[in-house]
Formats: structure tokens, sequence, C-alpha cells
């Protein structure tokens, strides 16, 4: 193992604050590895770019010989982190939570290795805490201290409703290090709050308390809010090569740049000297071939050339079969695979972006025939042959 000197100078890269720097090199000091902890809550299937920019500082400390512990929030995620919330989260269904928290086990080892990350899930301890312990841990906190957070002190000052068991998530969340000796809590910079709470429970509880990195927020598609699978301005780990390649490709080039800067895996010389175009060309392959493989990102770079930028069809372009002999356009396109509702396939629509064989129709009511080898595609990356079933 590098020495805790070196091992500093790799984990601080990156880094917007370290809580505390002495305690971090002191704990890397020890002769054992540490326990590295990071949570997320399965509020949507996806781990979405953002989060990479925390696994990647994970698979660091992986790499360096010390232990991740990878909570899933599934107990949590029922009342839903308040960071940075102007209003209370909706409630997720146990079933919601449970069928996002299976997506994400496969989801993180694209970036993390098993063999040193163990996945836990908080529920196992947070489930059946009696009411002596829930009062035991509330006493560790203030109202007062709890208004400190921007998040809550807005919404107190604006008489936004504050549910009691927002209060909650925060210290839940320090109980989850105490509960896993957590020597080091990572988290982005809207966790700060969060994080060092945990370094009170401990504190509290008499153990040692965890050294707390945080690091940038990856703004969304969007380029104003955070990627953020609650904004819907997020790309997946779970998506096709082909979508992710396109959706770095259709950022401003200002968020560009600023990607450029917080993700360690950007070729960040090539951006800075290319034009945007091309830097982002540059990005786009980068992110793909981390999140995918080479590959995958090879085939997606062509993809995008040959039928976003040339116009072309795709090869092997999958088939639809079908019984009618005629249907409506929005009914056609959404059956198709085309649009995942009725209402998005009427909206491609109406924007222009279906076509069958070439025309372009922007009468979602429009009752067109069903001719075998017919090509339809709806958006940039949708293509199918339609087909008469015999």
């Amino acid at each position: 193992m590098l020495s805790a000197d070196k091992q500093f100078e790799i984990l601080k890269s990156g880094c917007t604050e370290i809580i505390e720097e002495k305690e971090l090199k002191d704990k890397l000091a020890l002769d054992r590895p540490l326990n590295i902890k990071f949570g997320a809550d399965p509020s949507a299937p996806d781990i979405h770019l953002g989060h990479i920019v925390v696994l990647d500082k994970l698979r660091q400390f992986g790499e360096l010989g010390h232990k991740i512990k990878f909570i899933i929030g599934d107990f949590t995620a029922r009342i839903g982190d308040p960071s940075g919330r102007s209003k209370t989260r909706p409630v997720l269904s146990k079933e919601q939570i449970d069928e996002n928290s299976k997506t994400y086990q496969t989801q993180i080892f694209r970036i993390l290795d098993k063999k040193y990350t163990e996945v836990v899930y908080n529920s196992q301890w947070l489930e059946n805490m009696g009411l002596e312990e829930i009062l035991k841990l509330a006493a560790a906190n203030t109202v007062s201290r709890m208004l400190e957070r921007d998040d809550f002190k807005k919404r107190f000052k604006e008489n936004t409703p504050i549910r009691t068991s927002e209060f909650l998530y925060p210290l839940l969340q320090g109980y989850d290090s105490l509960r896993l000796k957590a020597d080091v809590e990572i988290g982005g910079n809207d966790q700060l709050f969060n994080l060092l709470m945990g370094r009170t429970i401990q504190s509290r509880y008499g153990q040692a308390p965890q050294a707390v990195m945080t690091l940038p927020l990856l703004n969304g598609l969007d380029g104003v809010m955070k990627m953020s699978k609650s904004y819907g301005n997020y790309i997946g780990l779970d998506e096709k090569t082909e979508d992710i390649y396109g959706k770095v490709m259709s950022v401003s080039d200002e968020l560009m740049y600023e990607w450029a800067e917080i993700l360690s895996f950007v070729d960040k010389d090539a951006v800075k000297s290319l034009n945007p175009r091309e830097a982002k060309a540059v990005m786009a392959h980068n992110i793909s071939e981390y999140i995918c493989s080479k590959a995958d990102a090879d085939r997606a770079r062509d993809h995008f050339e040959n039928v976003i930028v040339g116009k072309g069809v795709p090869e092997n372009v999958k088939d639809f079969f079908t019984a009618e002999a005629e249907m409506f356009l929005g009914d056609l396109v959404f059956a198709s695979g085309g649009a995942p509702s009725k209402t998005r396939a009427k909206q491609l629509i109406e924007q222009g972006a279906v076509s069958l064989s070439g025309e372009v129709i922007k009468d979602f009511r429009k009752k067109v025939k069903i001719e075998d080898g017919a090509l339809l595609k709806a958006g940039k990356r949708f293509f199918v042959r339609l087909r008469k079933e015999k």
C-alpha cells in the first residue's frame, strides 16, 4: 500500500472540501484498510453521470486498498433527501424502491470492482429501530441546528411546509455511518450538512468521527440545475451507448467545458485545444467509453456521425410486426416503441420529428397504411421497418 502522504495527494484531487485534512491523513496512516461510505437513495431506476464524480473517487479508494461500503438507502428513500429541495419529495412505495434498488446493484459495478465493494441496505438496521433508540438519536441534534441548513431556512422563512420526517433524514444518514463504522464518507458538496451529521452522531455515541470529502456537483443537461433523477436532466448509466453519446453532443459548449473540469477521465487537454464541435466529440467518446466500453463508444460515434449528422439510416434496423392493415400514426409510433407514451408520440409527430418512408407527417390522427418494409423514424435515433404479420 502507498504511503499515507502519497494516497492523500491522489485522493484530494478534484475534491471541493476535506474535513478534516489532518484526520484523513492520520486515518490513511493506520495499518488497516479504511471503511469508505457512500449512500444513494433509489428514488429512480438509474444511477446517472453525476454519480460518476463520486463513484470515480470511490474507485480510487478501492484501488488503493480500502473497503467501499455502498449503501442503497431503501429505507431513507421512503423519506426522501431534503437537500436542495424547495418542497417535500413525493413518497415512493416500497415496491418502487425495491425495483429501483435492483438496478443499482448492476450499474455501480460498471465503475467499481466487487473485490473491494460491499453493497448494503440501510433498512437492515433502520427498519427495526425502536422508539427509545429513535429518541436517543433525535436528542443528538437541535431544531435550531437543523434550521441552519439553507434549504430548511429558506422554506421556514417562506412558510413552506417542512415535514418532521425530513428533520430525521440527516440523523438517519448519520446513524448509517455509526453502524458501518465509517472512516470516510464521500458526497456531493450539497450533502455537506448530512455528511457532517455523521461526525456528530459518531462522536455522540463514542465512535471516532469520519472524515468528510465533498466533490463538485455536475450540472444536468439543462445547464441550470444539478444533474438529478428528480429533475429528469440526467444521463443514466444504463442507457444505450448511442443515447449517452448523443446526449453529451447535445449539451451547450459552456456546459461541456464545465463537465471537462469535473470529470477526471475526460481528456481535458484535447477539450481545451480543439474547436467546440471536435472537443465535444472527444468528451462524448470519453464518457461513453468510461460507462460502457471503447467498442461501444466507437459504434456510438459512428452512429452519431452517420445517422444523426449525416441523416442516414443505421444498419440492422429492427422490424415491427403487426397484423393491422392501417393504424393511426400516433398509435403506430407508440406501439412500435418510438415513444414511451401516446402523449409523447403526439408531441414528436406535431414537432415534425416523425417520418414514414421519408415523408414527415405532423397529424397524429392520420391513418397510415402498413406497407411491408416501410421505414418509420421517430426522433433522431429511433428507426423500425414495418412488417406485416402473416
